[in-house]
């Protein structure tokens, strides 16, 4: 569980790194699908960015393991990256 939370951590991190740390909303919307949509939402959401099959695969295959907390832990992960992204965009 503590190495999924740091991998969490981690793609949070490199998803937001533009140099004036403005969030964007498509990836901010995929990263909050990624913790709480279900696999066919969150497949559809993946499409817009046109991934290669096997880069959407390995996303879908860390998913199942992000599937397995909680849900209330991954609501609460998402309000977190939430407040940190209203920060950013400050």
């Amino acid at each position: 569980m503590g190495e999924t939370l740091i991998s969490l951590h981690k793609l949070y991190f490199y998803s937001f790194a533009p140099a004036n740390a403005v969030v964007c909303q498509a990836v901010g919307s995929e990263i909050a699908g990624f913790l709480l949509a279900g696999k066919p939402v969150f497949k559809f959401q993946l499409a817009k960015f046109k991934a290669p099959l096997e880069a959407v695969a390995a996303k879908m295959e860390v998913k199942k393991c992000v599937d397995l907390m909680a849900y209330e832990k991954r609501v609460l992960i998402t309000k977190t990256l939430g407040k940190i992204a209203e920060k950013c965009d400050r």
